[in-house]
C-alpha cells in the first residue's frame, strides 16, 4: 500500500494518537479482580427493590430527637476475622439494644471465625465475595445497607466500620453525638450559630467525606477509560473520599435505589493503581443527590501519613497508649473523631487494658 519509506513513517506516526484513544476500548482491562456475576447482581437487584419498597423515607432524619428508641446500625464489611470483638464487645456493655443493631458482612471465601458469644452471634448475613479495589465492595456496603433497612425500621444512623477499626469512646458518647448534641457537628454549628446557642439541632445529616481537590482526581476519574463516566458524572461531579461513614436512613434509601451511577461505577478500570470504586462511588452519589445534606467528613480517623499501596498507616502494639487515643479523638469538623483505623489484630491486648480507664471513659 505504501512504497514510499517517507509516507508509510509518516503514517505510523499519525496512527498513534489513534491507538492511544481506541485501545482503552478495544483492549479487556487489566483488572484483576473477578466481575461482578450476573447471578449476583440479580440477588443484589431483588434485594436493594425489597428494601426500598419497604422503607419510607417518612422516617427522615429531621424529627429523630424526639423518638428515644432510634438506633445506630453498625455495620461491619470484613474479610478476616473480628479481631477486635472483645473490643466492641466492652463498647456495647451496658448499652440498651433498643438503641442499636450490628450486621456482619464476612467474605464467604475466608474461613472467618464467627464469635461464639458476645454482640456478634447471630449477626451476620448473607454475603458474597469481595476484591479490594473493585466494586465488590460497593456491592457488599449496599448489601449490608439494604438489609439493615429491611430489617429494623427504627434504625436511623448507619455507621460502616472495618474489622480493623476501633471506638474511640463509649457507645453513650457515639449516641448522644449523634442524636442529641445540638453542637457535635461543628460545621453546622458554623453555618447557624444563633441555632447553635440556643441548643437547637438544625437537621441531621450523613457523616461522608466528599473530596474534589484530590491530588490524583483525575487519574481516578478515567480508570475505566476518558469518556466512560460521562454523561451521567462530569469530572467536575466527581469526588472522592473514605469507604467507611455513617449516613442517614434517608441517604441509605438513596444509596440502595441508585441504579444509574452504578451501572458506571461496576464497570472495570483500565488502571488498578488508581481504581478504587467504593472510595468514588458513595461521595460522587451523595455529593450529587445531597450535597447539604452531607457533612463532607467522617467520623473514622485514619492516618494516611506512610501510606503503603493504597492502605493507611497500620499502627502496632507499642504505639497503642492513651496519648494515641486522645490524639485519635482530634477533629476540627466535630467534637470529636468516634472511629479509628488502622490497627493490627496484635493491638488487641493493648487495647483492652486502657478500654475502662480511657476508651470508655468520656
Amino acid at each position: 500500500m505504501f512504497t514510499n519509506p517517507f509516507l508509510l513513517t509518516l503514517s505510523l506516526l499519525l496512527s498513534l494518537p489513534l491507538v492511544f484513544f481506541l485501545a482503552p476500548r478495544i483492549l479487556p482491562p487489566r483488572h484483576s479482580s473477578v466481575p461482578i456475576s450476573l447471578d449476583d447482581e440479580l440477588d443484589d437487584l431483588s434485594l436493594f427493590t425489597h428494601a426500598a419498597s419497604h422503607s419510607s423515607s417518612s422516617s427522615n432524619n429531621n424529627n429523630t430527637s424526639k423518638n428515644p428508641k432510634l438506633k445506630v446500625a453498625f455495620l461491619f464489611l470484613t474479610n478476616s476475622d473480628l479481631h477486635f470483638a472483645p473490643l466492641w464487645d466492652l463498647f456495647f456493655d451496658g448499652a440498651s439494644t433498643n438503641l442499636y443493631n450490628i450486621y456482619v458482612h464476612a467474605d464467604p471465601s475466608v474461613n472467618v471465625t464467627r464469635p461464639a458469644s458476645g454482640v456478634f452471634r447471630g449477626r451476620f448475613i448473607p454475603a458474597k465475595r469481595t476484591f479490594r479495589a473493585s466494586p465488590t465492595l460497593i456491592s457488599a456496603t449496599r448489601r449490608l445497607l439494604a438489609t439493615a433497612l429491611l430489617d429494623d425500621p427504627a434504625n436511623a444512623y448507619f455507621a460502616v466500620v472495618s474489622q480493623y477499626c476501633i471506638p474511640l469512646h463509649s457507645f453513650r458518647y457515639v449516641y448522644r453525638s449523634l442524636f442529641v448534641s445540638p453542637s457535635f457537628d461543628l460545621t453546622s454549628r458554623e453555618s447557624n450559630p444563633e441555632l447553635a446557642r440556643l441548643g437547637v439541632r438544625e437537621k441531621y445529616r450523613s457523616f461522608i467525606e466528599i473530596l474534589s481537590d484530590a491530588p490524583s482526581l483525575w487519574k481516578r476519574y478515567i480508570a475505566r477509560g476518558r469518556f466512560v463516566m460521562m454523561p451521567e458524572v462530569s469530572f467536575e461531579q466527581f469526588r472522592v473520599g473514605s469507604q467507611f461513614f455513617t449516613l442517614t436512613r434517608r441517604h441509605a434509601l438513596v444509596v440502595i435505589k441508585d441504579r444509574t451511577l452504578w451501572r458506571k461505577f461496576k464497570l472495570p478500570c483500565y488502571r488498578d493503581d488508581e481504581c478504587y470504586p467504593e472510595e468514588h462511588y458513595f461521595p460522587t452519589l451523595l455529593s450529587m443527590a445531597d450535597p447539604d445534606g452531607c457533612t463532607k467528613y467522617t467520623l473514622t480517623r485514619v492516618n494516611w501519613t506512610g501510606t503503603v499501596n493504597g492502605h493507611p498507616y497500620t499502627y502496632r502494639p507499642a504505639e497503642v497508649s492513651p496519648e494515641l487515643v486522645h490524639r485519635l479523638r482530634e477533629s476540627n469538623q466535630s467534637d470529636s473523631y468516634l472511629f479509628a483505623r488502622k490497627f493490627t489484630p496484635d493491638c488487641l491486648q493493648p487495647l483492652m487494658r486502657i478500654a475502662k480507664s480511657v476508651i470508655f471513659k468520656d
